[in-house]
């Protein structure tokens, strides 16, 4: 188990291998702030409005899809243990004004599709930016860089684990203790369901490990970028085994979300997981017999 670091102050990375992956949300546009001029002489200030996040949960927020990370979802995750940016949206006035707003956090990076603009807004906003060890070399001169190999509990409620198969260095981020009980309509609020009110649920932030497929679907989706099938569906076998009973409640995808048809949030993750058939994926993608 890597170290658990205070998950808005830097540490030194943790050490180790490379172990298997089974242990393995409208707002007006405000300008940039001024502190931004203080930033290193390298960073200038974006020169695209933009539009701000879509609040869709109490605490979450999805940035509009970025051509920077070939049409992916970032997320800022306003979570009681620290904020966290889930990958980088584009580089534009109103997402940098959105997170110069905020009290600090830190940079997650679930896999190389979602590092975007990363050195940019690290050096605007000055926080750590995370990645799994395996894709630290393609962010050069980027600051406070940390790395984890097979899993890093930032805290007791926030934990990432290592997932290659889309990327090498793909990772997810489970979140406990977000929003309030009722499905996630992307107005902000949470509409009441069977659960008691203001009760909390998880999120896992998948990255590109699942991609949604329909309204309330996602799937594993390989593209001509994917790097290694057998070792994604392996890690999905793993994630099933690994996630406590009955979550995630909520997935957070960091695909192009346009499936989901105005969704936002996948919900009922467990069962989405669940019913994944990774045997038929894996033998849809074994090649093809000698012909008799």
């Amino acid at each position: 188990m890597s170290q658990s670091p205070s998950p808005l102050q830097p540490s030194s990375p943790p050490s180790g291998g490379s172990p298997s992956p089974a242990s393995a949300c409208a707002e007006a546009v405000v300008p940039v702030p001024d502190a931004a001029a203080a930033a290193p002489a390298a960073w200038s200030p974006p020169t695209e409005a933009g539009r701000p996040p879509q609040p869709v949960l109490p605490g979450l927020w999805l940035f509009a899809p970025s051509r920077d990370s070939h049409g992916g979802s970032a997320w800022w995750l306003e979570h009681p243990d620290g904020g966290l940016l889930i990958d980088c949206p584009g580089w534009t006035e109103a997402n940098l004004a959105f997170l110069a707003r905020q009290a600090g956090g830190r940079i997650v990076l679930t896999s190389r599709e979602g590092h975007g603009r990363c050195r940019r807004f690290q050096q605007a906003l000055g926080w750590p930016v995370l990645v799994q060890e395996q894709e630290a070399y393609l962010l050069p001169g980027v600051e406070r860089l940390e790395t984890f190999a097979a899993e890093w509990q930032l805290s007791p409620r926030l934990q990432l684990l290592w997932t290659p198969g889309p990327t090498p260095g793909s990772c997810v981020l489970l979140a406990s203790g977000c929003g309030v009980s009722g499905a996630a309509d992307g107005s902000g609020a949470a509409q009441p369901d069977d659960e008691p009110a203001g009760e909390p649920g998880d999120i896992l932030f998948c990255g590109r490990l699942l991609s949604p497929t329909g309204p309330g679907l996602a799937a594993p989706l390989r593209s001509a970028r994917s790097f290694h099938w057998g070792r994604w569906l392996r890690s999905l076998e793993a994630l099933r085994r690994r996630l406590p009973p009955h979550s995630p409640r909520w997935i957070a995808s960091g695909a192009g979300l346009g499936a989901l048809r105005g969704g936002k949030l996948i919900e009922g993750g467990r069962a989405v997981l669940e019913g994944l058939d990774l045997e038929a994926l894996a033998a849809a993608a074994a090649p093809a017999g000698p012909q008799s």
